[in-house]
Formats: C-alpha cells, sequence, structure tokens
C-alpha cells in the first residue's frame, strides 16, 4: 500500500522516525510527522513530509447516528471542513437513529476500500459488533461521542475512542447551581427540588451528566429531592413536552430543570416561559453543548448556564487520532480513549464563546 511503502522509505531516511505501536495520551496527540519534524534533521524532515503524504489523501467513511441532532450537526461539519481541508475524499452518511442500518453502512464503507472510518454509534451496546467488524477487516477506526468499555475496545489496537468524560459534563450541571446565590434552593426549604430530562438513558453520557449533575450538589451538602426523571431523547419537542407536563404537575416545587443537552433544554425553556415563569428567579436551567441558541439564552438571561461540549475539539482530536493510526501507531488495552475538556457557559463569560 501507498502509506505502507511511505513509511518503509520514511524509516530507512532517518531512523529518528518514532517507531509504530504505544499506548494512548490523555491530551489531544500531535501527528506522528510534526513530532519527528521538530527534532529531527533535514533527511528526517524529509522523511516526515513523505509520511504525511502518505496518511492524507486517503478515503474516509463517517457514520453518525442521526443528521437531525443540533450537536451532531455541529461536530460532523467540523469533521467534514477539517477532512477535506487535509485532501481527504470523504462520505459521511445518516444512521437516522437504526443501528441495523448504520452497521449495514459499516459494511458498505469496508466493501469500498476505505482507509478508514469515523463513527458515531447509535447505540452503545452495539459497540462490540462494531469493533468486531472493523477488525475483520483491519480498517483503523475512531469512535466518536458514545464511548464503549475499556473491555469492548481492547478487542483492537488500531481503534481509538475521542470524546468528552461525562461525568466532568454532569459535574459541571451541578456546578452551576452551585454558584447561583441561593445554590438552587430558591424558595429556601433546605433543599434543591428538580426535574431530570435525560438523553438516551442507553448512553453513557446520559447516565454520567444525570449522575453527576446531582452528585456535585450532594457532595457539596446539599439536600436534593427528585421530582421527576424522564427520558427526552436529546429532542426539544420532548423537552419541552416533559417541562410542561411537570410545571403542570409539580408547579413552584420545581425549583431546577436538568437537561443532558441542550435541545431539550432550549424546549423546557419555551414550557417555562409558557408556564409564566422566570429563569434565573423562580426557577434555574442548565443543559450540555453549548450550541448557538443555548448561548443566546445564556447571554439573554433565559437560561443559568451551558457546558461547552466542545465539538470541534473533538473533530480535531478524532482527525489526529485517525491520522495515528493511519501512520502505524497502535493503541493499547486500557490506554484507548482521549479526552477533551468540557467547559462551563455562564452569563459572565458566555461572550468568550460566541
Amino acid at each position: 500500500m501507498k502509506k505502507l511503502t511511505a513509511l518503509a522509505l520514511a524509516g530507512c531516511m532517518a531512523v529518528s522516525l518514532a517507531a509504530c505501536g504505544g499506548s494512548a495520551s490523555t491530551t489531544p496527540a500531535s501527528s506522528e510527522a510534526a513530532s519527528t519534524e521538530s527534532a529531527a534533521t533535514s533527511a528526517a524532515e524529509s522523511a516526515a513530509e513523505s509520511v504525511t503524504e502518505a496518511t492524507q489523501g486517503g478515503k474516509v467513511g463517517v457514520c453518525i447516528y442521526k443528521f437531525d441532532d443540533a450537536f451532531m450537526t455541529t461536530y460532523r461539519n467540523a469533521l467534514q471542513e477539517i477532512l477535506e481541508g487535509k485532501g481527504y475524499e470523504v462520505t459521511i452518511v445518516d444512521g437516522n437513529n437504526d443501528q441495523a442500518k448504520q452497521n449495514e453502512q459499516i459494511n458498505t464503507f469496508i466493501t469500498q476500500g476505505v482507509d478508514a472510518l469515523i463513527i458515531n454509534p447509535v447505540m452503545t451496546s452495539a459497540a462490540d459488533q462494531i469493533i468486531s467488524t472493523v477488525k475483520g477487516a483491519d480498517v483503523p477506526t475512531v469512535l466518536i461521542n458514545r464511548e464503549p468499555t475499556a473491555d469492548q475496545m481492547s478487542a483492537y489496537d488500531k481503534l481509538v475512542y475521542v470524546g468528552c468524560d461525562a461525568a466532568q459534563s454532569g459535574t459541571f450541571q451541578g456546578e452551576l447551581i452551585l454558584d447561583t446565590e441561593n445554590k438552587g434552593d430558591i424558595n429556601g426549604d433546605g433543599k434543591v427540588s428538580y426535574i431530570m430530562i435525560q438523553g438516551d438513558p442507553e448512553n453513557i453520557d446520559a447516565q454520567l451528566r444525570t449522575e453527576y449533575s446531582v452528585k456535585a450538589l450532594t457532595d457539596a451538602g446539599v439536600e436534593v429531592e427528585q421530582l421527576d426523571l424522564q427520558r427526552g431523547d436529546w429532542d426539544r419537542n420532548k423537552g419541552q413536552e416533559i417541562c410542561q407536563n411537570d410545571l403542570a404537575k409539580f408547579g413552584d416545587q420545581i425549583e431546577v430543570v436538568f437537561c443532558n443537552n441542550d435541545d431539550m433544554a432550549i424546549g423546557a425553556l419555551q414550557a417555562i416561559q409558557a408556564a409564566g415563569r422566570t429563569v434565573n428567579k423562580d426557577i434555574y436551567l442548565v443543559g450540555v453543548d453549548a450550541l448557538d441558541a443555548a448561548k443566546n439564552e445564556v447571554a439573554n438571561g433565559n437560561m443559568t448556564g451551558t457546558v461547552l461540549n466542545d465539538a470541534k475539539g473533538q473533530a480535531t482530536q478524532a482527525v489526529a487520532s485517525m491520522e495515528e493510526l493511519l501512520g502505524g501507531k497502535t493503541f493499547e488495552a486500557g490506554n484507548q480513549s482521549v479526552y477533551v475538556d468540557y467547559v462551563k457557559v455562564t452569563p459572565d463569560n458566555v461572550k468568550d464563546f460566541q
């Protein structure tokens, strides 16, 4: 193959080139060519350029769980821009939230001879099958946004997960409430009464955001009361419907609305406003993703805050990790996850992100 030939030539030209193999870093990794270039002689620089040419310009298949997810739309657009800017031939497909359809798409990409795959699984429970398929075809693969277990990923050393630590995003949501003047206890009864609008409960991000947003409060010594927890499937309309029903049922008892993502939070905001409630005065509302619409609502005082899920940063790291795999790097079991930090977005700093 062209890539292997170039790598072999690079090795002959400069023994100082880094060997293939090793474990993943938990910080964004630079490409093999770039790291070699900074420390090598002019001969090694030429070799590194050969490696770079070899690892760019190939065919990349990208599988997204569904196109009408607002966050994944931002993510896939960033991926496409970065990959095409590097000269890759990119095909991005919509799984329509159907795992069977996505499995077919993965098989089609393999049949077409793609050099690498970037996959946003429809279901994390399908990770074993996905990993078995790409391993059998020996296709370097980056999983994004929905993280399998370390045991599942250990089955294939040409596999890496790039994402964020969902527990951190949940913790940051809780801290946004703790940073309010009354720590979420608007009615002063000594406890924070909340509703939780969850994404897909099968998704590890939804599980961890749900758990750690509340844990941040209890770890700070705040008593909590869960009034309701319902599945909103990351959907704005469902977020609006759930919040509307809960406001009708629980009324002023609701002090905090936790949403696993911004789309559901914006839906919840519509219900809050329709019910005559005012965010940051008689109710608090937090989300995750820092979508443009959510940042505007934070700036306008209509959301207490959100948490930046850095789509561009993750897309950049996903491509960097893909290029490491194409360059011959393998990832050791237990070191196959690369994380990009979340950031709290508040009325005080939202302008920095707009």
